[in-house]
């Protein structure tokens, strides 16, 4: 039996149905689409447009916020409230080192390395905006954390937070005095001092030297927090060099001008130091020896003016009662004025010289044994007068 076949489905209709499931509208007929129909396609394809724009749009957005805070963070956290400087006086203790020729953005970069303020710019600004624009000076400094701009700011302006040892060297002091200076002023170990000094050479002092003697300069030095007992002294030896070297002292002449600078420092008073300086010289090429009391007492181990009997008797490179020329080596610690004087001379033909008055100075100078003995006794007369200063 022959089978008939039957309708075939009508694709269009079916999508039609599929479309009227979905709450499509139909089109008006089957043939053109409906004016919906086209709109509807149209929003098709349309939308990913749309959504591509919108997406790049945020992108550039996000992405130029991002930028700013990482270029401006302190800015752009500031348009949302937040404060780029801490209140207050700060608590707690931390030293803050401000380095020579540090300028203000690197203080300001070191304030919030160690805490003290919350941001660079809140610290710089106040600098700028200040007038006059203040003086911070190079040196460690006791501060707090977490303190105002402006509470760092009086804090590193005043001279009670800086953290620094302060030593103060006399002239005509012997490095034995000086070694003790040191160590009480700075807090240093006095043997470490003492077995530092006796490598001199490593501390910059020639090899050829007798010892350190002469060559830690009189003077005041200001030591920050974590230097060394070698630092400190290197840095004597260095200023001791300068002064030679601004005396026009050639390097192979520094040791007998620090010798003869030494003994003047400890003979003179100042404004006669080239006087006396003269006068050694002058006996040293006469072929007359010093007679120096403080040669004889330095080479003693003593301190007094007037040796005793017993140390003019003493066999040492010091005793220039029994010594020709110059002593062994530096006794004492010269000044600039003793080193100019060393260098520079006066003119004239004194063989002797005394002081006659040692609460002023006052000293006399004679051509001849005979005058110089007139002086002498003047002296035995005031110091009659004044027995502490025998002792």
């Amino acid at each position: 039996m022959a089978r008939i076949p039957g309708p075939q489905p009508d694709r269009g209709s079916t999508v039609d149905e599929f479309e009227r499931l979905l709450g499509m509208p139909a089109d008006d007929d089957g043939g053109e689409p409906s004016r919906h129909g086209r709109e509807r396609r149209k929003r098709h394809r349309i939308w990913p447009w749309v959504l591509g724009v919108l997406l790049v749009l945020v992108l550039a957005i996000g992405g130029a916020g991002w930028w700013a805070y990482q270029t401006y963070p302190e800015q752009v956290k500031t348009l949302f409230g937040w404060s780029n400087d801490y209140t207050g006086q700060g608590t707690g203790s931390v030293q803050v080192q401000i380095k020579p020729g540090a300028i203000g953005s690197e203080v300001a970069a070191t304030l919030v390395a160690d805490d003290v303020t919350k941001t660079e710019s809140a610290f710089y600004d106040l600098l700028v905006k200040t007038q006059p624009e203040p003086s911070l000076l190079p040196g460690t400094y006791r501060l707090k954390q977490h303190m105002s701009a402006k509470a760092a700011l009086a804090a590193l302006q005043d001279p009670a937070n800086r953290v620094e040892s302060t030593v103060a060297i006399p002239e005509g002091s012997t490095a034995k005095q000086i070694l003790a200076i040191t160590s009480e002023a700075t807090g240093k170990d006095l043997s470490e001092l003492k077995a530092l000094a006796k490598d001199w050479s490593s501390l910059g002092v020639p090899k050829s030297a007798p010892n350190i003697e002469g060559w830690l300069f009189p003077a005041t030095y200001t030591f920050q927090p974590g230097v060394t007992s070698k630092q400190m002294l290197q840095e004597m030896v260095k200023r001791t060099k300068t002064a030679l070297d601004d005396a026009g002292v050639a390097p192979a002449k520094r040791e007998k001008v620090l010798t003869l600078a030494g003994l003047v420092q400890k003979e003179g008073n100042g404004k006669d130091d080239p006087r006396v300086a003269r006068v050694f010289l002058n006996r040293i090429a006469q072929g007359m020896r010093l007679q120096s009391d403080a040669t004889v007492s330095y080479g003693a181990g003593g301190t007094t003016v007037v040796p005793t009997a017993e140390e003019k008797a003493q066999k040492n490179g010091y005793n220039t009662y029994l010594r020709d020329g110059l002593p062994a080596g530096p006794i004492s610690s010269p000044g600039d004025v003793a080193i100019k004087a060393a260098v520079s001379p006066a003119k004239g033909k004194w063989l002797y010289f005394v002081t006659v008055n040692l609460a002023t100075g006052e000293t006399k100078f004679a051509n001849t044994y005979a005058e110089h003995q007139k002086n002498a006794d003047q002296f035995l007369r005031w110091l009659k007068a004044h027995p502490d200063y025998a002792k």
